[in-house]
């Protein structure tokens, strides 16, 4: 299992974001749904190395990050896109993306042709000598899935990476996200329940911090049969899950 969790919790102050998490997952393209609040991000920066876990368990790609040397292990085999994304605006997409696989350690005799691929594979082959400063929000967003995957990661978590990108961009994502996660534990944190029917296998439900379903996407679409509000049949399992668990 690339992704070991038991028990996990993480408190800012007084309030607890995430209170008691458990989870595994191995190769695959793995959905993360909820409102929110629920605690996606915090969840997913924990499992990204940004921030230690308060309590519990955490294992990823079978290393512990509470170790500095096994954390480091770790980030060389980790792509993370978080949901704001710092840049330089006077680097260009391929600086962008270099600057990236130099922080992961990719061996710099072959960084120029992993930049180049992760590039071509999220469509900005045609601006890689773009300013960031010139692109729009869409063209950013691909940007930063290419410093994710720059290292081919066997870990990648993608906090909200749809955002900004318009239909026909979203259909071209959801094909590179299992071709990803053919080799890959991909874990996709969003809020469109469409995403995750499309190119997920299996999907998990946050509310409160807590998993409050974890299974198929068609597992939560019978879930939402008679129950739920929406206009798909997912986000009518997505909404009776919500409604079962405030109840």
């Amino acid at each position: 299992m690339n992704i070991e969790i038991s028990g996990l919790t993480r408190r800012f102050g007084r309030a607890q974001a995430v209170a008691g998490v458990d989870l595994e997952a191995g190769p695959g393209v793995f959905g993360l749904l909820g409102p929110n609040g629920a605690g996606k991000t915090s969840l997913l920066r924990m499992m990204a190395t940004v921030i230690p876990p308060s309590s519990g368990r955490l294992r990823l790609l079978g290393r512990d990050p509470g170790s500095q040397g096994q954390r480091r292990e770790i980030r060389r085999g980790l792509g993370y896109l978080p949901q704001t994304l710092g840049y330089y605006p006077g680097f260009t997409v391929v600086e962008f993306v270099e600057y990236f696989a130099l922080l992961k350690e990719v061996p710099p005799a072959r960084v120029p042709a992993a930049v180049a691929s992760a590039v071509e594979r999220v469509g900005l082959g045609d601006r890689a000598k773009a300013k960031l400063r010139n692109l729009s929000g869409g063209m950013l967003r691909r940007a930063g899935i290419a410093q994710a995957i720059v290292n081919e990661p066997r870990l990648l978590l993608l906090d909200e990476p749809t955002a900004g990108l318009d239909p026909e961009q979203r259909v071209t994502f959801r094909t590179l996200l299992r071709d990803l996660g053919e080799q890959a534990t991909v874990v996709v944190s969003t809020h469109l329940v469409e995403d995750v029917g499309a190119a997920c296998g299996r999907v998990a439900l946050m509310e409160k911090g807590r998993i409050a379903f974890d299974g198929t996407p068609a597992e939560l679409i019978s879930r939402g049969v008679g129950h739920g509000t929406g206009d798909a049949p997912l986000e009518r399992g997505y909404s009776a899950v919500l409604q079962q668990v405030r109840s």
